[in-house]
């Protein structure tokens, strides 16, 4: 009688769980659900990107059914569909390690987000563990960053700033908008012109943090932003690729281009040709000072570090204002990321579409004094967090006030 008691009683818990239902139908939600054992609360996925508008390594689903206290495990592989690389169809998939991070990122609200503890490798898959709460649960490859968040990141720093104003860079081929953040509070004439964009690449969502971090600074009460917004015109845009960043494919190698290859005489991406009217008429004027495009890089580089240009291709102030940028952000990035001190070089070695890349056709079609670099900020660390993240903005942006601050001081000398 007691074995039968047991017995029923195991019945009616089984037969009580709520059924794990999963779903990607939100802004950047991307998986394909290969399958759900209900009964071993087991989900396995793979990323659901089109890899023809991207790398498809980008996931973000939601999991519904999961009790409170309730373990369920998250069973991923690299997706199965042909990539592309160098702008042409490589005929077999994406390495999965690109979707892998050792941690994965999720919430309980949608708003806030933690890692996971470190995933374990089975094989060909990657098994994340995430514990219930009664409600649902948010789980992706890293923090995500939408288009929705964009807009309250910019209506906010317009609260605490008079002088920071929302504009419109561009419609996408999509017709989404592109929204970025201009703040106009120079006292000094001819203020010098600097310009922060992130993700080209859409599913290096970490790039959009560091962004934010910059952005929550530069409106801040901080003396050296206080400084900067008086000695220069800034231009910030968390989002390039937003198209893709909100339908959740992966961007990189998308066709018919790559966002960041498109930098040429006929972009065609609006959002593209749209920054480098911008950034022509800042150069026009003498005063495009500062170009900063963000970035995640590759699932093994687990410091933050700089792409720049072949240095024979700049001015020699153009060479010793990069030095000095790079000085400042050495002493400032340092942590709890610590920047690599040797900046990667972007040349015909690095991509055949090199000089189509974004801080290579500022170096074009800059002013001889224009500092333009890239910078990669790790996302398969333990600091790759939204902390994280907004701690490296923060520390750019006190870098960037002092290169600025050194070169003022020059200019007296």
């Amino acid at each position: 009688m007691k074995y039968f008691s047991l017995f029923t009683l195991l019945l009616v818990v089984t037969a009580s769980a709520a059924e794990l239902r999963v779903s990607t139908d939100f802004e950047g939600g991307s998986a394909k659900v290969e399958s759900i054992d209900q009964s071993a609360r087991v989900i396995r996925f793979i990323p659901g990107g089109d890899p023809q508008r991207g790398w498809a390594c980008w996931w973000y689903l939601r999991v519904d059914g999961a009790a409170k206290d309730e373990r369920v495990m998250l069973s991923l592989a690299g997706s199965d569909r042909p990539s592309r690389n160098n702008g042409q169809d490589t005929g077999k998939p994406l390495a999965a390690s690109w979707a892998m991070p050792t941690r994965a990122t999720f919430s309980t609200d949608g708003k806030t987000w933690r890692h996971t503890a470190p995933g374990k490798r089975e094989g060909e898959r990657m098994l994340y563990e995430v514990t219930g709460t009664g409600g649902p649960l948010w789980i992706a490859w890293g923090p995500p960053f939408t288009p929705r968040d964009t807009d309250a990141l910019l209506a906010e720093a317009e609260k605490k700033l008079p002088a920071a104003k929302l504009f419109e860079l561009a419609r996408t081929r999509g017709s989404r908008p592109v929204r970025g953040l201009h703040v106009n509070a120079a006292t000094t004439p001819k203020p010098s012109g600097i310009w922060v964009q992130a993700r080209q690449h859409a599913w290096e969502s970490g790039s959009c943090w560091v962004a934010r971090g910059f952005t929550e600074w530069l409106v801040s009460d901080d003396a050296d932003a206080k400084w900067l917004r008086g000695h220069a015109e800034i231009f910030i845009v968390p989002i390039m690729d937003v198209d893709n960043a909100a339908t959740g494919n992966g961007g990189k190698e998308a066709a018919p281009r790559d966002h960041n290859r498109d930098w040429d005489d006929k972009p065609v991406y609006p959002e593209v040709a749209a920054a480098q009217q911008r950034l022509r008429a800042l150069a026009k004027e003498d005063r495009l000072a500062v170009f900063l495009d963000l970035h995640n890089p590759g699932p093994g580089d687990l410091k933050p570090f700089f792409f720049t240009g072949p240095p024979e291709l700049l001015t020699e102030i153009g060479r010793a204002n990069r030095e000095n940028f790079l000085d400042a952000a050495r002493a400032r990035i340092a942590g709890p990321f610590a920047l690599d001190p040797k900046p990667h070089l972007t040349g015909p070695t690095y991509h055949p579409l090199w000089k189509q890349i974004s801080g290579q056709w500022v170096n074009a079609h800059g002013n001889p004094h224009t500092m333009a670099a890239c910078l990669e900020t790790s996302w398969n660390t333990p600091y790759s967090t939204t902390e994280g993240y907004r701690t490296v903005g923060r520390q750019l942006g006190q870098a960037v006030a002092d290169f600025q601050r050194g070169k003022v001081a020059q200019s007296r000398e």
